[in-house]
């Protein structure tokens, strides 16, 4: 990287889908894998196709309460002529019945279940007043699921629900992708943990990207502070070249104290410097023996912009999990947003009802959504409040010179649990 480069600042800027494509390329799976117990499983990949080695339910049984009898049995029984029949325990004979409970094992001998309503116990008879036919009543063997049936293949993420599945087929570990390891370093000479001293800055983005990755699916280390000198740079990176991928807060624009994106390019390369987005241009991307580098801004709402767009999609990739995007929620916008053209920009906003919302929660549809969409701050990057207590934001493309008031707009919960 040049000084005049540094000197010139940001007069050309990277499209955030172009420098997306450019990280992605340098951040292959990494293709380990792990057996975890069911326990652990949550939230992880699978890393083969998983097939079920039993059915479920393992055998035929009454879908509901009643008596299981030979369906051929009761051919003719009406409420005027009812077949009767031998209440027995065990299998069912001919002419015989078998009380059952919802979920029990089909007797041997019984292809069909009696509902218990149209059935009249008389001493060691019973009296059946309707006709079923064979399978009636009953679930299969393998119903639910099928003996070698495939439940899940890469990259499926594993939810609870698919966690109590696998259990029930006699599954109690899986085969997943390793989490993808991640250093975050945050940098600056004016960082301390706690009780800042003028001119100090309590460090709150290594925290906040360390979670955030491990929200993500990735495996966060949360470094300590390192000053702005080249050589501490050099040395906290090197040191973590082991990890799947490396970020750095802070020090990322061409400011004299600005120095990691040269550090990057002396020891790697910068794949770019500079992305078409607001808040939070000053993003640099790189890789240094083929480990990604990404190097977020300082500003808190920058850096966490810069995080969703690049550090998400890479432990996406490197740990082989879908590149899911995040849920969004249809809501009118009351106040314009503006835009600079060519720049993608992400105004934090609130999210109130109004008062003839009287939908469920949850209900995202229409054309009038009930859903107000309060800008918090459309711009200050160090607004770590604006984002904190914002519920998503509101993404304007690059094609957009603003969002005029009233318009429906689709307010992206970044921060919801993944």
């Amino acid at each position: 990287m040049s000084h005049d480069r540094t000197r010139a600042g940001f007069k050309d800027r990277t499209r955030v889908a172009d420098a997306r494509e450019r990280l992605l390329a340098a951040a292959a799976p990494h293709g380990r894998t792990e057996t975890v117990p069911l326990t652990a499983a949550d939230g992880r990949a699978v890393a083969d196709a998983t097939t079920a080695p039993t059915p479920v339910p393992g055998y035929d049984r009454a879908a509901m309460d009643g008596w299981a009898v030979r369906a051929a049995d009761t051919f003719g029984a009406s409420a005027r002529s009812p077949s009767v029949l031998f209440a027995e325990e065990g299998e069912a004979g001919s002419e015989g019945a078998v009380r059952v409970h919802t979920g029990s094992e089909l007797p041997t001998g019984a292809d069909a279940v009696v509902k218990i309503e149209q059935v009249t116990e008389v001493g060691d008879e019973v009296e059946v007043f309707d006709a079923v036919a064979e399978g009636e009543n009953v679930g299969p063997t393998g119903e639910d699921v099928a003996e070698g049936q495939t439940l899940y293949e890469p990259p499926h993420r594993l939810r609870p629900s698919d966690l109590g599945l696998l259990k029930s087929v006699g599954i109690d570990e899986v085969e997943v992708a390793e989490r993808p390891r991640v250093s975050v370093i945050p940098t600056g000479e004016e960082l301390v943990q706690a009780d800042p001293d003028p001119g100090e800055v309590i460090e709150t983005n290594g925290l906040t990207v360390s979670r955030l990755a491990e929200r993500w699916g990735g495996d966060a280390t949360y470094r300590e502070v390192v000053t702005d000198d080249e050589d501490a740079l050099r040395e906290a990176v090197e040191r973590d070249l082991d990890h799947d991928v490396v970020v750095t807060t802070g020090g990322s624009s061409v400011g004299e104290r600005d120095l990691i994106p040269e550090v990057i390019d002396e020891i790697g390369e910068v794949l770019v410097h500079g992305v078409a987005l607001k808040p939070g241009h000053p993003v640099a991307l790189g890789v240094v023996e083929e480990t990604p580098v990404i190097m977020l801004p300082g500003y808190p709402v920058a850096c966490i912009v810069n995080a969703v767009q690049f550090l998400r999609p890479a432990i996406r990739e490197i740990g082989s999990l879908p590149h899911d995007p995040h849920p969004t929620r249809r809501a009118t916008l009351t106040r314009k947003v503006s835009s600079e053209p060519g720049v993608r920009t992400f105004a934090r906003v609130k999210l109130d009802p109004t008062d003839d919302d009287d939908r469920a929660d949850g209900d995202t549809g229409g054309d009038d959504p009930a859903i107000e969409a309060t800008p918090t701050r459309a711009s200050g990057s160090g607004m770590l409040s604006s984002v904190a207590l914002a519920d998503g934001w509101v993404v304007v493309p690059e094609s957009r010179e603003g969002l005029d008031a009233g318009e429906p707009v689709d307010v992206e919960l970044w921060e919801v649990n993944e």
